[in-house]
């Protein structure tokens, strides 16, 4: 039973210990590191919630019949879907703080994200206009509509801290009273 849980706890800890610790890419990180646009290509990003982009198109027609009109009405929906936590890749920067990240082999597809006061720096989703409800944004050359919970999805990056200090350790062998 103790040699369970003891495999229990060590397979617990080496699975924490392995797995990524996200932070949010903010423009207090950028300024701190000054990352240039090559080295921003090498980092790896992922999302920090999900973001669900929409369109959609309705064709129909009508026709009259018998003295009554009948209307045909066809409705397609196109959506898109990136999970909170998918990895995506800088494609370009057009200012020094916008970032075009693509979550997709399709680097034409790509959404645009830039520091936000409202969000402590946080690099969040950007768009073309957001209202109360959706905002429009440019994905692989067209326009889709997304929901306002979207205005907060950020960019998020896996920092493993190292330390470079180094140490000198002396002890006092102390010292007593001369009589």
């Amino acid at each position: 039973m103790k040699s369970l849980l003891y495999f229990l706890i060590s397979s617990s800890l080496l699975l924490t210990s392995c797995s990524k610790k996200l932070t949010y890419f903010s423009d207090r990180l950028q300024n701190e590191n000054n990352w240039s646009e090559a080295e921003l290509k090498r980092i790896q990003f992922y999302v920090s919630q999900d973001i669900v982009l929409y369109k959609s198109t309705s064709s129909g027609g009508s026709k009259i019949e018998d003295g009554q009109i009948q209307i045909k009405d066809n409705s397609n929906v196109k959506q898109v879907v990136i999970k909170k936590g998918t990895p995506g890749i800088l494609v370009f920067s057009p200012k020094d703080d916008r970032f075009a990240v693509s979550f997709d082999d399709d680097s034409d597809k790509y959404l645009m994200f830039g520091p936000s006061d409202r969000n402590n720096g946080r690099y969040t989703l950007l768009a073309k206009n957001w209202n109360r409800r959706s905002g429009i944004i440019r994905y692989g050359g067209q326009e889709y509509r997304t929901n306002s919970e979207s205005a907060y999805a950020a960019l998020m990056v896996d920092i493993k801290r190292a330390s470079d200090a180094n140490y000198k350790k002396e002890t006092a062998g102390g010292r007593k009273v001369r009589r």
